[in-house]
């Protein structure tokens, strides 16, 4: 490496103190920072519980044999023709959006068992939300033992084994789930021998009307079952929120461009990973910090418009040279920036994922790149 008239346009210098990087110091890193931005963010909890929400996701990376290896590409594509993939399961405050913690796998892993992994992270009296995909008898029993309540939508091929208890008024009742024979896989026969016949839930079904779209009726199982300190309209609300998850996984994805991973070996891909994660809850607790000077909801900031405000920022602030206090009013300024432009209230909007721009004609890779062949007229090449 050399320094002033002499410095090399090469990476190589910095590609080797990444890689001199420890993976346990980053994750240290994001779980010292993730454990600091919930505490800014109680006062949003839900009937004074903290909700925590999970969702699954995936990330791509280079085609490289070791990420290949350690996570293969989607069975359905041949050899040669995908790109490796992770799985991810996360789980994030509802209240302040920070991602608590990320279990991480090949796609072979489900994300019901990355779930699991991330039971560490429930504490007794939390509220942990999810969609169907994490519905099931024997971990609403689990989670229970644990003293954690579950608000999550009922998987649809619940159809049988059910046992109506009590009403408590039109799409809200109290219900009986019936164990059934078959032991899960990822538990032992005795284990599964020591879970209860019945578990007692509570049931509540709400239609979703939005003017222009087609209604669609919900169900949402809990294990809140006191009806008048947690009547039905709250439920509906709290599963409404639950979407924010998905906005949360789209600003680490595509606008902070995780979407795919540029490392080339599993270990660095390891440590992208958590890089992503440290820098996300940074903007997250710089985001929350500009909404509560200005008593603003966190969900009335942008985060893409955070994220483009610091970039923005990050030169001046790095070549100043200048002292504390003056260090403290750029930043403050910095915070005053971010809050100055809230997002309006719009409810029910429809975002559709459509791109504007077409892309070009090229053909698809449906063969090894060594034995493709190239269409001779492209233009007249369509998809198939």
């Amino acid at each position: 490496m050399h320094e002033g008239p002499k410095a090399s346009p090469k990476t190589g210098a910095y590609c080797k103190a990444r890689r001199r990087l420890r993976l346990g110091d980053i994750e240290a890193a994001y779980r010292q920072v993730a454990g600091a931005v919930p505490d800014s963010g109680r006062q949003g909890a839900w009937f004074g519980r903290h909700v925590k929400v999970f969702d699954g996701s995936s990330v791509s990376m280079p085609d490289t044999e070791a990420n290949q290896e350690r996570y293969p590409q989607p069975t359905t594509q041949k050899p040669g023709c995908g790109f490796p993939v992770m799985r991810i399961v996360a789980g994030f405050s509802l209240a302040t959006g920070a991602m608590l913690e990320v279990a991480k796998g090949a796609l072979t892993v489900s994300e019901r068992t990355l779930f699991r992994s991330l039971w560490p992270l429930l504490s007794s009296g939390d509220v942990a939300l999810t969609d169907c995909g994490f519905c099931s008898y024997a971990d609403f029993h689990f989670l229970g033992q644990k003293g954690v309540e579950c608000v999550m939508r009922n998987h649809q091929r619940r159809k049988v084994g059910i046992e109506p208890v009590k009403t408590f008024g039109k799409g809200d009742r109290l219900i009986k789930w019936l164990k059934g024979k078959p032991c899960p896989t990822w538990l032992t026969k005795e284990q599964w021998a020591a879970v209860p016949a019945q578990l007692l839930v509570r049931e509540i079904t709400f239609t979703v009307d939005v003017p222009g779209f087609r209604s669609k009726t919900l169900v949402v199982v809990t294990t809140l079952l006191d009806a008048r300190r947690f009547p039905k309209h709250a439920f509906v609300e709290l599963y409404r929120r639950r979407w924010m998850v998905e906005l949360f996984l789209r600003d680490m994805k595509t606008t902070m461009g995780m979407e795919v991973l540029r490392c080339k070996t599993p270990a660095m891909v390891d440590k992208e990973l958590a890089m992503y994660l440290v820098a996300y809850n940074l903007v997250r607790a710089l985001l929350l910090q500009a909404a509560r000077t200005k008593g603003l909801s966190p969900y009335r900031l942008s985060f893409k418009g955070t994220v483009a405000t610091i970039r923005r920022w990050a030169p001046l602030m790095a070549a100043a040279n200048l002292p504390s206090h003056k260090c403290e009013l750029m930043r403050r300024a910095l915070i005053d920036a971010i809050a100055r432009d809230p997002v309006p209230l719009r409810p029910n909007r429809a975002e559709p994922r459509a791109r504007k721009r077409r892309p070009k004609n090229y053909q698809l890779l449906n063969k090894p790149r060594q034995l493709f062949k190239e269409s001779p007229h492209r233009n007249r090449y369509t998809k198939p």
